[in-house]
């Protein structure tokens, strides 16, 4: 229930401030608009203002089906105008107003976003601290020469000035765009137990993958904040129960291998399978003061096209957290910022996978939105407006593609009337419109796919 009423919600209200954007325009440059919908089918519920303004005589509406929205406005290529009202028509403005209502949309989009962003930073929202786990075997993080229990104090893309980290997800951003952009990244560190402070990079311009996925990430080697080696709850009938594992054991030693981190031991429990099957490890573990000796078979599953090991128990403590909360301004301009980076990172993947250098795997559609939606907003409200803030940039950034069916494709016939002096042809029109639902639909249906895959393959 809580994944459906957050998807509803999210939908609702990134939609209907799409289409206010389109709206509010339309009524400032004098266009008189006819409905303001959001929705789509058969009308929920209905009405008009008391007072409209001068001019208006608009119906608001909510559809049965929220997938959408749109705002109808009076235009002579849609049905017949009153020769009294032709001034009030759309497709009578000049081109700069036109393209204004059209353009309004998604920066309405793009705006919410930042303010969705900053509310956060104000507010403030606790965050793990940027203290590095033990990074995966054969990653870069590894060749690097990072060990684990390193807290990062600064980082930026190399070439770049340092600038102060704040927590694990300010260096998970700054990884992901690094890795997805083929940049490397230069940390700054404090070295554990030794007061002294070091500097590596890591070689992500060396990385073969560019998909935005949890392999990219075991690539990088930096896959969670630090956590001790610490057993949470423990799953009926898995190895752990098998084992005689208790929640709150804390792992000393796997075999003849000092555990220091749960993120070390998590790849130990991944690794411990020989074809096909789970391998008998003999743990060493510290239980209520004592110190036991436990053996324990992992069970072997499949993932992808390799086997790996696990337990059936979650692994490593909670990480430390740290309230991360801006000021005013820094507020406001640290929204912006990452408004705009997501923006470039979001127009980055899709040009990628226009030219085949990016899955078009990384395509998302309503069932994955739904599922985060839930995910999201059981973590707390912070953790749902940031999802909100995202997904209304993607919003934003998918309508400004140059597609005949959305507003980027409109801004396009736009552009041609303002070079050209003469607006696009009706039969050109309609071709380019014909040619964007199709790839419109493609898009749709390979989301779709990759939500079901996701989901439930």
């Amino acid at each position: 229930m809580l994944t459906l009423v957050a998807f509803v919600v999210a939908l609702g209200l990134l939609i209907a401030v799409h289409e206010y954007g389109h709206y509010r325009v339309a009524v400032a440059c004098g266009v008189k608009v006819l409905r303001f919908s959001v929705g789509f089918g058969r009308a929920v519920y209905r009405w008009q203002p008391k007072r409209p303004r001068k001019g208006q005589s608009t119906e608001f509406v909510i559809g049965a089906f929220p997938l959408g929205g749109y705002v109808k406005m009076l235009d002579e290529r849609e049905g017949l105008v009153a020769p009294e009202e032709r001034h009030l028509a759309f497709n009578t403005q000049p081109l700069k107003s036109r393209a204004a209502i059209v353009a309004a949309g998604p920066l309405a989009n793009l705006l919410l976003a930042i303010v969705l962003y900053t509310a956060v930073n104000w507010y403030g929202v606790q965050e793990p601290k940027p203290i590095l786990a033990s990074p995966v075997p054969g990653s870069v993080a590894e060749r690097a020469g990072l060990r684990g229990g390193e807290q990062v104090e600064s980082a930026a893309f190399d070439g770049e000035a340092l600038r102060p980290l704040r927590s694990f997800e300010d260096l998970r951003w700054l990884l992901t765009r690094g890795a997805l952009d083929g940049r490397d990244v230069r940390l700054q560190l404090a070295l554990p137990g030794r007061g002294t402070t070091g500097e590596t990079v890591l070689a992500l311009s060396r990385l073969e993958s560019r998909e935005a996925d949890v392999q990219l990430f075991r690539k990088v080697g930096i896959v969670g904040p630090w956590t001790a080696p610490v057993i949470g709850d423990v799953m009926p009938s898995g190895a752990a129960q098998r084992a005689g594992l208790r929640k709150g054991d804390r792992v000393l030693a796997v075999g003849q291998t000092p555990v220091v981190d749960g993120q070390q031991l998590r790849e130990l429990i991944r690794g411990s399978t020989s074809q096909g099957q789970g391998l008998r490890q003999d743990w060493r573990l510290q239980r209520a003061g004592q110190t036991l000796e436990v053996p324990v078979q992992p069970d072997a599953v499949a993932e992808g096209d390799k086997t790996i090991g696990r337990i059936g128990a979650f692994v490593g403590a909670p990480p430390e957290f740290v309230t991360v909360r801006y000021g005013p301004v820094e507020g406001l301009s640290k929204g912006a910022e990452r408004t705009w980076e997501v923006s470039v990172l979001t127009l980055r993947m899709m040009g990628r996978m226009v030219i085949g250098e990016a899955s078009l795997k990384n395509l998302s559609g309503p069932l994955t939105i739904a599922d985060y939606a839930g995910k999201s907003a059981s973590l707390g409200l912070t953790q749902y407006l940031v999802f909100l803030a995202l997904i209304s940039v993607s919003l934003g950034v998918l309508n400004l593609l140059p597609l005949p069916v959305l507003d980027g494709g409109h801004l396009m016939y736009y552009l041609w009337e303002a070079v050209t002096g003469k607006s696009v042809s009706d039969a050109w029109m309609d071709r380019l419109q014909r040619g964007g639902i199709a790839v419109l639909l493609v898009m749709m249906s390979i989301a779709l796919f990759n939500d079901v895959t996701r989901l439930f393959g």
